[in-house]
């Protein structure tokens, strides 16, 4: 018969199974390399099974370990949702809030917001997490996610705050040397700077009827935040939120009368935490701040 486990063997599998490696786990729950290893050994020894063995990319799950996935996942949301319960309880403000929003937002939008979070109140300390995929919000990989669509993810409560005005942008010195467009034929003559992998940037030129593939764009580059400076580098053409291209000094907006699509900016959390204090102050000195863009 085999005994009890201990859940955080149980915790560190999941994380290994889902990560593929203990440096990946181990970053994930914050715990160091060697006791995840130590973790796994454990598990492994009271089950009497292996539980991975080592591939090209990584551990890989056994036969065995396979079978373990699912009811292993399964209390890790149980113990997820008991910890979000517990915390959406706390009364106070003084704590830490962790927010997760995209490269280029974590960059140029949230920083002076958050500034004036912290003026205000002191007591609640703030961690930025910049991604451009998706947070986990129930295993609290962050507490509010500033998502750029509807988040789907269940026991999430999400709110549509409000939509960001597009515009193209470029270089004030590449324009010097290609000259100025005047008409939507003029502009699709010059270089743009793309994504590569992300399909965004497409499927918003063709929102505007611009037909485009992805070899339209000279150059390519899925980190926003590196995307933006080869835009302001000279590299071409490309798109941006007015909030901060308009503010971008040395660029210059191309056919501002253009009619681009809105983006819209949706902030979500946990339901269990939405109305803890803290949370609840972080979020609407967030959706406030980003109204007033």
């Amino acid at each position: 018969m085999i005994a009890p486990l201990d859940w955080t063997l149980l915790q560190s599998f999941s994380a290994v199974a889902e990560t593929g490696s203990l440096s990946a786990a181990a970053r994930k729950l914050g715990q160091s390399q060697p006791t995840l290893g130590r973790h796994i050994r454990a598990l492994e020894a009271a089950l009497g099974v292996e539980l991975f063995t080592r591939g090209p990319k990584g551990l890989i799950p056994t036969e065995a370990a396979r079978g373990l996935i699912g009811p292993a996942d399964q209390m890790r949301q149980a113990a997820a949702r008991l910890r979000l319960a517990a915390e959406g309880q706390e009364t106070g403000l003084a704590g830490t809030v962790r927010v997760t929003a995209s490269t280029v937002v974590s960059h140029f939008i949230l920083p002076p917001i958050l500034a004036a979070i912290r003026r205000a109140h002191p007591e609640i300390q703030i961690e930025l997490v910049p991604a451009d995929s998706s947070e986990n919000l129930l295993f609290r990989e962050a507490d509010i996610a500033l998502r750029m669509y509807r988040p789907t993810q269940l026991d999430l409560v999400a709110a549509h705050v409000t939509d960001l005005e597009m515009g193209l942008y470029a270089a004030t010195g590449f324009l010097d040397r290609v000259g100025r467009p005047r008409t939507v034929d003029e502009l699709l003559k010059l270089d743009f700077v793309g994504f590569d992998a992300n399909d965004t940037i497409i499927r918003f030129m063709r929102e505007a009827g611009l037909e485009v593939g992805r070899g339209f764009f000279g150059v390519r580059c899925d980190d926003q935040a590196a995307y933006w400076q080869l835009v302001r580098a000279g590299c071409g053409i490309g798109g941006m939120q007015a909030a901060i291209g308009d503010d971008e000094p040395g660029v210059e907006r191309v056919l501002s009368k253009m009619d681009l699509p809105t983006l819209p900016v949706w902030l979500a959390a946990p339901a269990a935490l939405r109305h803890s204090p803290r949370i609840r102050l972080v979020w609407d000195r967030l959706a406030a701040g980003l109204r007033r863009l």
